[in-house]
């Protein structure tokens, strides 16, 4: 139960390698810190605040995964990458976990740099980049939006998840008798299912926000096209 969690517990992966990955957080956090700045305004800041409050109300929230014997819950990676773009969004993420770890001992503190890493970075990277090519092959209708929405989401619950199966077999403290595919395989099922559950939570929600304020979604507004520059005419001949 502990190993099909994805809030990692203190003890599962041993200290060096959470350190390691503590240190890895926390330099990726920084270089998303100084690129998010860049995209701060009047409208993302204030919507930053609010991802990160939505993220950890619906965080308390579990749907029980009947067939596996376990609970899930938003992750709120691809949510937060379509409402206020990669870098702030792992940012959102991240201050969730956080807060999590001390405050309700959901997931070790010791563990904290691992699982940052894989919810708050590899989730929210893998969100945007199917985020980025998804709208531009899809039609940018309502209909596109919640194909994109769903897809990134589920997608990236399970490459998360893929993300402690690497982190176990560098520093897990039980022998799985070599049995590492056997645990990637477990992941990936139960968050394939955990990850719909997801996909249905982020489609919903952006989908009501961009019906009612589509400037606010950092996704649709980054992808306008940009406006050509007006043709100077060229005056005594060419140049």
């Amino acid at each position: 139960m502990d190993t099909l969690a994805m809030h990692i517990s203190n003890g599962i992966i041993d200290g060096p390698v959470a350190a390691i990955f503590a240190a890895l957080a926390l330099a990726a956090l920084t270089f998303c810190v100084l690129r998010g700045r860049r995209d701060l305004d009047d409208r993302l800041a204030p919507m930053a605040g609010l991802v990160a409050a939505f993220i950890f109300a619906v965080q308390m929230l579990n749907f029980p995964i009947f067939t596996a014997g376990v609970s899930g819950h938003l992750l709120g990676g691809a949510l937060a990458a379509l409402l206020v773009g990669p870098w702030v969004g792992a940012l959102c993420v991240a201050v969730v976990l956080v807060v999590q770890a001390l405050v309700f001992g959901d997931g070790g503190v010791a563990m904290l740099g691992l699982n940052i890493t894989n919810m708050a970075l590899l989730g929210t990277a893998a969100a945007y980049l199917l985020i980025a090519l998804l709208l531009r092959v899809l039609p940018r209708t309502q209909a596109g939006l919640v194909v994109t929405a769903f897809v990134s989401a589920l997608v990236s619950v399970v490459v998360a998840s893929q993300g402690f199966v690497l982190e176990y077999w560098l520093g897990g403290t039980t022998d799985l008798g070599g049995n590492l595919a056997g645990l990637a395989g477990t992941m990936g099922v139960v968050h394939l299912l955990i990850g719909v559950g997801e996909g249905l939570i982020t489609a919903t929600t952006v989908v009501t926000v961009a019906k009612v304020r589509p400037d606010l979604v950092y996704a649709l507004r980054a992808r306008k096209p940009a406006t050509p520059a007006p043709a100077v005419p060229a005056v005594g001949g060419a140049r």
